[in-house]
């Protein structure tokens, strides 16, 4: 996982509400396991209509989304995140996300932050012409015309975003005492370890 402490950049504007995992990515291109090129199939049903912000030249790459609330609603599936990601999303911003797609986010290194309406609003506003900041160390969202929003994130969640450690990284940096207890149980209860010749 890319460790986050950052993102700066154009945001799509896009600020429906309800937006659930089938828009997202659709059910189709469910048939992978991989990550990589899930971006074309993301928002596919938002891309048919023409003078969408996501072929709009002007938010090419933007690094952020804001939405509105209920965001990732729907079915659980994980390739909601993988897809953002391959887009190029780094930080979905929203006055609510569905506890699944939160979680699914967060463990694939996707920022959600949680910013009341009003802030949405001028976020919005924002996007259409100027690039927004959101700074993951303090905790703030800020524009180039001094809008400053709070943001609360777990702590843990916020160090593993930062330290780009997901949770087999977690499990990896234990590995030494991981082991050392395997030994240490394999030579007290041989019963549990047995030797496979």
């Amino acid at each position: 996982m890319k460790p986050i402490s950052s993102v700066i950049g154009r945001a799509y504007p896009l600020g429906l509400k309800n937006i659930d995992t089938d828009i997202i990515i659709p059910a189709a291109w469910l048939k992978t396991i991989s990550r990589s090129g899930l971006g074309k199939g993301a928002f596919q049903s938002l891309r048919e209509v023409s003078g969408n912000v996501f072929d709009d030249p002007a938010y090419a790459g933007a690094p952020i989304l804001i939405a509105g609330d209920n965001f990732g609603c729907g079915s659980s599936r994980e390739h909601a995140a993988w897809a953002m990601a391959d887009l190029g999303i780094s930080a979905v911003i929203a006055p609510s996300f569905s506890d699944i797609f939160s979680g699914n986010a967060f463990k694939n290194g996707l920022l959600a932050i949680v910013l009341p309406q009003d802030a949405i609003d001028r976020l919005m506003e924002v996007a259409q012409t100027d690039s927004i900041h959101i700074d993951l160390e303090t905790q703030t969202v800020t524009t180039p015309f001094q809008d400053r929003f709070a943001f609360e994130i777990d702590p843990f969640r916020k160090h593993c975003l930062m330290n780009g450690v997901d949770e087999i990284g977690l499990t990896l940096k234990s590995s030494d005492a991981i082991s050392t207890y395997e030994t240490k149980i394999s030579a007290q209860q041989p019963w549990l370890t047995p030797n496979i010749a």
